[in-house]
């Protein structure tokens, strides 16, 4: 099988070859890592050539920066782009926080400039994918990755599929706070991508979830439990997805953000910068320098809510989720293999969250086969979560037309819809922020 990873050149990468080598299928025999820097892609060859070392078997690794190259022949794309680098992201996130917004990389006024300028360049990799290698699957890890898969399957339909590993690591944390095997669970999550609730842990045909929020113990023992207190996820029922830290502590984050010298963008960028420079002094080094860099990279992750919650560092448990890598691998051995799965997944609604349209990406449970992935039935929604789902589902695909149609309208409606925007002359100064950094946001001015 083909795989073609592109931003084959990004940090993450290694996760996915050490997964390859650990197969036992050996189901990828050819790997192809596309790029539009060179740089980058030798540093993460170097990486993959010293993870190989000793292996008994590895898949043939071959690097790209032409998207012609790489594609035709493709079994499986995996897509992971970044439009605008780091640098973008940190401008994401600094802009909104000069008006009095959360600036983050995803959600809210962050997550939709990341959208203006990355749907059209999905939408141009779903048309070459369509061309190039109609049979292929594509798999989505770029961010917003509700967003982007939505704008992608109006070109490819159902054989985009997005996928994100916070879902994954959710429940497990909670499967282990319960005292069970994650894999005898049945998980009831709903959402959209960073926007979800586990609202049941089935064991044995029993919900488990109601037991956890009697235990105090047991309750904050993990992440999630840590950074929105025992008190709220009793009222709530449900056990969040950590984004919606940023809903439920929007007033406390946007201080705590704002207190703080770096964004997280501009930490990683400083970071990376480094990590790719030294690998470029000593490649010999390569491997143990990605594994200390990562290893920072983790320990840091949502800093702001663990400040916030007063958590400290982050416990090895926390860390400890399944990452993307492995969901990617998992759905692409599914689907090839044939190998019946349940995994949680973004894709077309298909009418399973009422309220929705068919063709909204929702992040809900799927059965996975030969045939791709089809969501499972769920419960309705309570009035909270469906409320706030149609009201980011809303800013999403106003932020598609926006990009498609070049609309500073649809741009603005976006912005000053979203949950966590208070103020529509403030989301427009943000807007003029974007544009005055963007080229390719012009046409919004």
């Amino acid at each position: 099988m083909k795989l073609v990873v592109l931003g084959g050149g990004g940090f993450r990468v290694p996760l996915v070859y050490e997964s390859l080598l650990a197969d036992p299928d050996r189901l990828v025999d050819e790997l192809v890592l596309h790029d539009v820097d060179i740089q980058r892609l030798r540093a993460i060859e170097a990486v993959l050539d010293q993870l190989a070392h000793g292996a008994t078997w590895a898949p043939r690794v071959r690097t790209v920066t032409s998207l012609a190259e790489a594609l035709p022949g493709a079994d499986m794309v995996f897509s992971a782009i970044r439009v605008g680098g780091l640098h973008g992201r940190s401008v994401d996130e600094r802009i909104p926080l000069r008006h009095g917004l959360i600036g983050q990389e995803t959600v809210g006024p962050g997550g939709i400039c990341y959208g203006l300028r990355t749907v059209p360049v999905a939408l141009d990799i779903a048309a070459q994918v369509a061309k190039a290698a109609p049979d292929a699957w594509v798999i989505n890890f770029t961010n917003p990755a509700g967003m982007v898969t939505e704008a992608m399957s109006a070109v490819l339909g159902d054989r985009v599929i997005g996928i994100c590993d916070s879902p994954v690591g959710l429940c497990r944390r909670v499967a282990a706070a319960l005292g069970v095997p994650a894999e005898r669970a049945s998980f009831d999550y709903v959402g959209l991508n960073h926007l979800g609730w586990l609202r049941s842990v089935m064991v044995d045909g029993r919900d488990r979830l109601p037991a956890l929020f009697e235990n105090e113990d047991a309750l904050t023992s993990f992440e999630e439990g840590k950074l929105f207190g025992a008190q709220w996820l009793r009222t709530l029922r449900t056990v969040p997805n950590e984004y919606l830290h940023y809903y439920y502590f929007a007033r406390e984050t946007l201080e705590q953000m704002r207190s703080q010298e770096t964004t997280r963008g501009e930490f990683l960028r400083s970071q990376q910068r480094t990590f790719y420079e030294r690998i470029d002094e000593d490649p010999s080094a390569a491997l143990h320098l990605w594994r200390e860099t990562r290893s920072e990279r983790e320990q840091t992750y949502q800093r702001e809510a663990r400040a916030i919650a007063g958590t400290g560092a982050r416990s090895a448990c926390d860390m400890d989720g399944g990452g993307y890598e492995q969901v990617a691998l998992g759905l692409m051995n599914s689907i090839a293999g044939n190998s019946s799965a349940t995994l949680i997944l973004n894709v077309r609604n298909r009418g399973v969250v009422s309220g929705l349209a068919d063709d909204a990406v929702v992040e809900v449970p799927c059965f996975v086969d030969a045939n791709g992935p089809r969501p499972l039935g769920t419960r309705p929604l309570d009035p909270h979560s469906l409320g706030l789902m149609l009201q980011v589902k809303a800013t999403e695909q106003a932020t598609i037309r926006a990009a498609t149609r070049r609309s500073r309208s649809d741009a603005l409606f976006a912005i000053a819809s979203h949950p966590l925007a208070d103020s529509v002359a403030a989301a427009a100064q943000t807007l003029d922020g974007y544009v005055s950094e963007f080229p390719e946001l012009a046409e919004f001015a």
